[in-house]
């Protein structure tokens, strides 16, 4: 499997596990956790950032990964 270039990173002290991000991401690679915050499954997110962009209190970043 060949992993995109970008990953979704999401700040667990600012996340408020409101689940958004998780009923936007079209491959289900977005979970809250715990109900405390959200974790991104790397080996399924390609960085597309519509999370990012939904995300209402921004503790959602795009970047570049380290490993591509």
């Amino acid at each position: 499997i060949m992993l995109s270039k970008k990953l979704a990173v999401i700040d667990k002290l600012r996340c408020v596990a409101c689940g958004v991000c998780e009923n936007t991401c079209p491959l289900e690679a977005v979970q809250v956790h715990c109900g405390c915050y959200a974790v991104v499954q790397k080996e399924r997110c390609v960085g597309c950032g519509k999370c990012a962009k939904l995300c209402p209190v921004g503790c959602i970043e795009v970047k570049v990964r380290a490993d591509a």
